[in-house]
Order: structure tokens, then C-alpha cells, then sequence
């Protein structure tokens, strides 16, 4: 698989991680003060998609260049 597809899909992934984290953040506040583990479990996927969301938008730009397509 290539670089690029497999970032695009580690990126799919990673959000669906996050958003599962998130929620489970949302439930366990319902039921009182949650665990430290818990409230901070998000923050992990969320720094790596940042990198993977950052390099993501900046590929079009970088294929672009490679290409000699002049804006």
C-alpha cells in the first residue's frame, strides 16, 4: 500500500478512535467525577490526527510542486 493511502486510512481510523474516546468521556461524566485515564484518553488521537490531517492538506500542494504545475 502507499505512504499516502495508508496515512489516509491510519487518519480514518484515528477519528473513529477519537469520536469513541469522546463519547465515553460524555458517558462516564453522567455518572459523576470520571478517572483521569478517561478525560485524557482523547488527546493522544487527537495530536496524531493533527499530524496525519496536517500532512493530508498540505499533499496537493507538495504533488503539485513535484509535478511542475506552476499557479
Amino acid at each position: 500500500m502507499r505512504t499516502n493511502a495508508w496515512i489516509r486510512q491510519t487518519h480514518r481510523w484515528l477519528s473513529i478512535i477519537f469520536t469513541i474516546t469522546v463519547a465515553a468521556n460524555f458517558i462516564a461524566m453522567a455518572f459523576g467525577q470520571p478517572p483521569a485515564v478517561i478525560v485524557y484518553a482523547p488527546l493522544l488521537p487527537l495530536f496524531l490526527l493533527l499530524f496525519s490531517g496536517l500532512y493530508l492538506f498540505v499533499l496537493p500542494y507538495t504533488a503539485a510542486r513535484r509535478s511542475g504545475a506552476a499557479e
